[in-house]
């Protein structure tokens, strides 16, 4: 009986200490991020609608 007390708590603690993992870890790939070269291209609408609002006020 003593024998048998014993193989299962060898078992139990051998099973429990495995702590490893079978699968690869995930590597996520990182996010680079493209600057643009000129910062002009956006200003020209902003510019054109506030010349467009302030003709509609100067009618008015």
């Amino acid at each position: 009986m003593k024998k048998l007390v014993l193989a299962a708590a060898l078992t139990a603690a051998a099973s429990t200490a495995f702590a490893g993992n079978l699968e690869a870890p995930i590597v996520e790939a990182p996010v680079i991020v493209e600057e643009t070269q000129g910062s002009s291209g956006g200003v020209w609408l902003p510019l054109l609608l506030l010349v467009l609002v302030g003709a509609a006020v100067a009618a008015n």
